[in-house]
């Protein structure tokens, strides 16, 4: 029987078909990312578990139009920098997505960094503007850059403080744009930059790493094409994975999204909870990482929810032993589980 192997040339084939990427010059992820909503509008494109409050496709593409038209009125351009230092939430994609529109590069760093920890990234980074939480506000107070907020409507400008130009709310960032329908006229190709991530430096000094829009695009049809072999589905995501690293950024929001799939974030892990919006939701795919398919596998609290909608467990970052993937399984009778880390 044939299968998927090295050859004697040393090269990996697969028996998959071939990916085809998009050979357009002028395309950005963003403009691929909505392609095609037209077929499914009113489909439920973000959901936040904290709130319940829900975003279709088109309200989605809406929101993202507006907010990039307030980025440019704040007076951020293409190639400028903005630092993303939020936990996960469904403004956040939508603020990455409006900085990506205009060809400026979203960096993103980890909400438990200290000070001093932030300071070096942004040292590195040079960003014009921060996008945070009132909860992580301090961190940020000293570097004498305008601010937005995410959160509710309510909170509008709860800071005045001498060393930040400019605060103003997600919500008023929106009402900034006006009453505006279409994405701004920037010319972004799929060989721009679209984010800087920094990597965990475990190994020496946190580096920066560049991504394109033609890197997001890639990952995303690399990621979904086994969708493409398995037909049509409901699929519903729940994201408990950080949106500040690329696994949840790229592999999750991004990749899942473009497919016109569902995504449910959490702002932090608790596993109690990701049972119940498992079972809320009805969630059809778990990613995430092994210590979380450890809890799956020998936590009896894995027994008093209803689990059934789950067809895929995936697991990355570090190796999984067959015989933990087989344990977990046993909870998930109606699941895969698989692995993207050899």
């Amino acid at each position: 029987m044939e299968k998927s192997g090295y050859g004697r040339d040393g090269i990996f084939r697969s028996l998959r078909p071939p990916l085809l990427l998009p050979k357009e010059p002028n395309l950005s992820m963003v403009s691929f990312l909505f392609r095609n909503i037209g077929s499914y509008p009113e489909k439920p494109a973000l959901i936040d578990s904290d709130s319940d409050e829900t975003l279709t496709f088109s309200q989605s593409k809406s929101t993202v139009i507006k907010l990039s038209h307030g980025f440019l009125k704040l007076g951020i351009n293409k190639n400028d920098r903005v630092l993303i230092f939020a936990p996960n939430s469904i403004q956040f994609p939508l603020c990455f997505f409006a900085v990506t529109s205009i060809g400026a590069i979203a960096t993103t760093a980890n909400p438990i960094y200290t000070i001093n920890e932030l300071s070096k990234q942004v040292k590195d980074s040079n960003p014009k503007l921060v996008v945070t939480v009132p909860e992580l506000f301090d961190k940020v107070k000293d570097f004498n850059l305008p601010v937005i907020l995410l959160g509710p409507k309510r909170n509008r400008q709860p800071f005045d403080v001498k060393n930040v130009p400019k605060i103003l709310s997600f919500h008023d960032l929106l009402d900034l744009a006006g009453d505006v329908k279409e994405f701004p006229h920037v010319s972004v190709k799929q060989t721009d930059t679209a984010a800087l991530l920094y990597s965990s430096g475990t190994t020496g000094i946190s580096k920066g790493v560049v991504l394109t829009h033609g890197n997001f695009i890639a990952a995303a049809l690399m990621v979904t094409m086994d969708q493409e072999l398995a037909g049509d589905m409901h699929r519903v995501f729940l994201c408990v994975l950080p949106m500040f690293h690329v696994f949840g950024l790229a592999v999750i929001v991004y990749s899942q999204l473009q497919k016109g799939n569902a995504l449910v974030s959490m702002s932090k892990f608790d596993f109690g909870l990701l049972l119940k919006n498992v079972e809320k939701y009805k969630a059809t795919h778990l990613w995430v990482v092994p210590p979380i398919v450890l809890a799956m596998a020998k936590q009896s609290i894995v027994k008093k929810f209803d689990l059934s909608s789950v067809r895929e467990i995936g697991s990355g970052a570090a190796p999984l032993g067959k015989e933990l993937m087989e344990e977990c399984a046993r909870n998930f009778p109606q699941a895969v589980v698989m692995q993207g880390f050899e």
